[in-house]
């Protein structure tokens, strides 16, 4: 005659119990004492949807479901007199019927609520959170308040991807995002009539349910951001920035905003050689290169519309914010020539390195950011060379101009001058700038520009007699080499320094031997000053 209620299986965890005036979803079997089943919402598919305490139950069922939790199963035995009574239903339940349900409580919720935002995981730093018209990307998983899965971002390996507050969600998703960080986690919980309503979504869910969003923020940015720029180290000395059409060497870790890498410069080992301001990269990172030191390190935060927009590229996801943590290397101009510094020069600085001049000096080089590729103090020896004859870079010809000895300077030479595009392999990397310390320690005068031998006095009148030893017409290379270096020696003559002596020899007898039979003949035999100007000189 009472009412009877079991409590067959309670939830560890019940955050909410029935109260009258909520709505619940609930599935049943209903049964007579004898076992007897007259109903059951399990063979109809579909909860049974209603109101608690408000007349629209038996009165038994209105109060039996008091309390109850969701994912609560309630064995009741409802009496005639808080059923149908002693009329029944005609056709289904006889009068004076006891029923009992067999019910198991799905959803509840209240028509006062509103959404419930439960954050159970939160960074340190929180820059910046969801605002209206931001576009944010976020995985998820969704499920109705009894854990039931009916969606999940996380299975189709693809993020969620929408604007937040103009519609495009379900209004309580809508609420339920705003304030988020990136890296944030949090479970939102939506009642029906702020989510599908009465009719659900014509697909995984019923009319009203509620929903249970857990839910990780990757990304947010607004189609109104431009660039953001954090300097991590600036250099103290920075003598120049970087400027449209300047070409930069940088290296760069790429990750995108919740930290996923999806690139670097450091794993290939190799910088990214770019120019400027010219198209050639992403916009975002054009823009975000200006005004940058060499040694510099900054992150650069670039919005989707100014990086790989709503496709995506490779590893990078569509409507993704980039972040690439740069470390400029160093940059120069097409136009740029040789940069000198003089750090020191002899007060009795009179003789000065010329074209053809045979220097020794002593110097290191290395990068712009210091990195030092080779010193000849290392190897305990100068560096020789003629000036100006193509034996070093074009950049190292003209930085060597118009030293003294004892001289000190800096010469910073741009690759178009120095080894170019491609950098000698395994030792200067492709469109490297180069600094070269260097100090001037040896001078030997070249011959005037054309000459790889000269007189020191006058010449001798009889000279192709003098020459010519066994006196028969006819100078070999042997007699010729013997005659120039007896002029050397005992200083009547001199040769170009910093060459070799035979080859020097050789080229000045080929160029005598006009008829190339290895011999020279008086005929053949002239001074550079009688040669015609339309012919090659000695050199």
């Amino acid at each position: 005659t009472e009412l009877g209620v079991e409590r067959r299986f309670v939830p560890e965890s019940c955050p909410r119990a029935v109260r009258p005036g909520d709505f619940v979803r609930y599935h049943y079997l209903g049964a007579f004492p004898d076992g007897t089943r007259f109903d059951s919402s399990y063979d109809r598919g579909s909860t049974f949807n209603v109101f608690v305490g408000k007349g629209q139950l038996i009165a038994g069922m209105d109060q039996a479901l008091v309390g109850m939790c969701v994912n609560e199963r309630r064995f009741m035995k409802i009496p005639p007199k808080l059923a149908y009574g002693s009329e029944g239903v005609p056709g289904v339940i006889p009068p004076n019927a006891v029923l009992h349900f067999d019910v198991l409580l799905i959803d509840l919720w209240n028509s006062e609520d509103e959404v419930q935002i439960q954050t159970y995981f939160k960074p340190e730093k929180c820059p910046r959170t969801v605002q209206v018209s931001d576009f944010v990307r976020y995985h998820y998983n969704g499920t109705f308040l009894d854990g039931t899965l009916f969606d999940s971002s996380h299975n189709r390996m693809r993020t969620y991807d929408t604007y937040v507050g103009i519609g495009w969600l379900i209004p309580g998703m809508d609420q339920g995002l705003l304030g988020m960080c990136v890296g944030e986690k949090r479970i939102i919980t939506i009642p029906p009539f702020l989510a599908y309503g009465e009719d659900g979504d014509g697909k995984e869910i019923p009319g009203q349910a509620s929903l249970v969003f857990d839910v990780v923020l990757l990304d947010l940015h607004n189609p109104k951001d431009g660039i953001a720029i954090e300097n991590q180290l600036v250099p103290e000395s920075c003598e120049r920035r970087s400027q449209t059409g300047d070409f930069l060497r940088y290296h760069y870790n790429g990750t995108l905003l919740d930290g996923t890498l999806f690139d670097s410069s450091y794993s290939r080992n190799h910088t990214y050689d770019t120019y400027v301001g010219k198209g050639y990269v992403i916009a975002g990172m054009d823009e975000g290169l200006l005004g940058v030191c060499t040694g510099e390190k900054r992150r650069i935060i670039i919005p989707p519309h100014l990086g790989y927009g709503e496709e995506g590229r490779g590893r990078i996801p569509g409507s993704a914010v980039l972040v690439f943590d740069i470390h400029v290397v160093d940059f120069h101009n097409p136009s740029d020539s040789v940069s000198i510094t003089v750090h020191y020069k002899p007060s009795n600085c009179t003789v000065l390195s010329k074209k053809g001049d045979y220097l020794k000096y002593h110097y290191n080089a290395s990068l712009l950011d210091g990195t030092l590729l080779d010193s000849t103090h290392s190897l305990g020896k100068t560096y020789n060379i003629v000036l100006g004859s193509g034996q070093v870079v074009l950049g190292m010809d003209m930085g060597l101009q118009d030293m003294c000895v004892g001289e000190r300077r800096t010469v910073v030479i741009p690759p178009h001058l120095g080894y170019g595009e491609d950098g000698v392999e395994g030792e200067v990397p492709g469109s490297a700038v180069l600094v070269f310390d260097i100090e001037l320690l040896e001078l030997v005068s070249g011959l005037p520009e054309g000459y790889m031998f000269v007189w020191n006095g006058e010449v001798s009148p009889n000279l192709f007699e003098e020459i010519d030893q066994n006196h028969d017409g006819e100078v070999l290379l042997e007699e010729f080499s013997e005659y120039i270096q007896t002029q050397v020696e005992t200083g009547k003559g001199k040769l170009a320094p910093g060459f070799d002596f035979e080859k020097i020899v050789k080229n000045m007898f080929t160029n005598q031997d006009r008829d190339g039979n290895g011999k020279v003949t008086a005929e053949e035999f002239k001074l550079k000053d009688q040669e015609a100007k339309e012919e090659h000189d000695e050199l």
